[in-house]
């Protein structure tokens, strides 16, 4: 099962925006390293099965804790994007002190920071994975209203409403809802992120992807692209409007079989795979043994 309580052995925690980190081993402690990126009201675990590829593959990993996150709804309203862009600069930073290459991969929220650090860092992003892109809530199980909800959160009824995830969490597969669901309604946000999420934190995340769309022509890194045909919160608008404004190579993979969260469904193996195979490419790194979908 990929979300775990317990950080293993082998990864340090020592930063405080760091979630986990794994070592690519003494041999070459200089070498590439990638940047895991989570999503909005999620955690660092969304991230670990990408985590333990990219490490049996040879890349010291970081798996970045955004500020606000892994603790009480109130800990995540007190944050906006700005101080979750703070802290993927700060990991970034550390990880460009101690490493020759980074790449950066994101989920949801977490790959439109990505594009961010690109658009501000383009000498030092040596190529990106973008999982689940959200530019606009358009997935299967979104209302019809949903396209009301910019205007909606411009309201303060909107700004206080509390939208609370439910069945299936974006998980298709059911044996690994399961443990997700119940970690989500005992509030363990350390291991499942939180179970509902106020229109104010939208609210940024929707202004912070205004923001972004017009430095997407400014990024220039290779990128990899991968999206759920079935995701249920974000169509397949979002890859398109993505990989059509990018200012450098790119490449897209679209998933059946698993809906938004494709790091912790069905398909999690192969996007630590592809994920692997694609930065492995850029950094001249043969192919790991790593499965990444344990």
């Amino acid at each position: 099962m990929t979300l775990q309580t317990r950080i293993p052995d082998t990864a340090d925690t020592s930063a405080a925006n760091i979630g986990y980190r794994y070592h690519r081993g003494a041999s070459d402690p200089s070498g590439p390293a990638v940047l895991l990126i989570h999503g909005l009201a999620g955690t660092p675990n969304e991230m670990r099965s990408v985590a333990r590829c990219l490490s049996a593959s040879g890349f010291t990993v970081y798996a970045v804790r955004l500020a606000g996150h892994c603790g009480s709804e109130a800990d995540l309203v007190k944050t906006g994007w700005r101080d979750w862009y703070a802290s993927v600069e700060a990991v970034h930073a550390e990880a460009v002190r101690q490493h020759r290459t980074v790449f950066v991969a994101g989920l949801c929220l977490g790959a439109l920071l990505a594009l961010h650090l690109a658009a501000k860092h383009k000498e030092t992003v040596a190529g990106l994975a973008l999982y689940s892109l959200p530019l606009w809530y358009d997935g299967w199980s979104m209302p019809r209203f949903a396209f009301l909800l910019p205007w909606f959160l411009k309201t303060e009824r909107g700004l206080s409403f509390r939208f609370v995830g439910s069945d299936p969490y974006s998980i298709k597969d059911e044996r690994l809802r399961r443990p997700v669901a119940a970690a989500k309604q005992k509030g363990d946000t350390a291991t499942a992120g939180a179970i509902g999420i106020t229109g104010r934190s939208l609210r940024e995340m929707g202004e912070f992807v205004e923001m972004l769309k017009p430095e997407l022509p400014s990024i220039t890194a290779p990128t990899l692209i991968v999206h759920a045909i079935e995701d249920d919160l974000c169509g397949l608008r979002n890859p398109r409007y993505v990989a059509r404004h990018l200012g450098g190579p790119v490449r897209t993979e679209l998933l059946e079989d698993c809906y938004h969260l494709i790091t912790v469904d069905r398909q999690r193996g192969r996007v630590a795979a592809e994920t692997g195979a694609f930065f492995g490419n850029l950094a001249g790194i043969a192919p790991g043994d790593g499965e990444g979908g344990a």
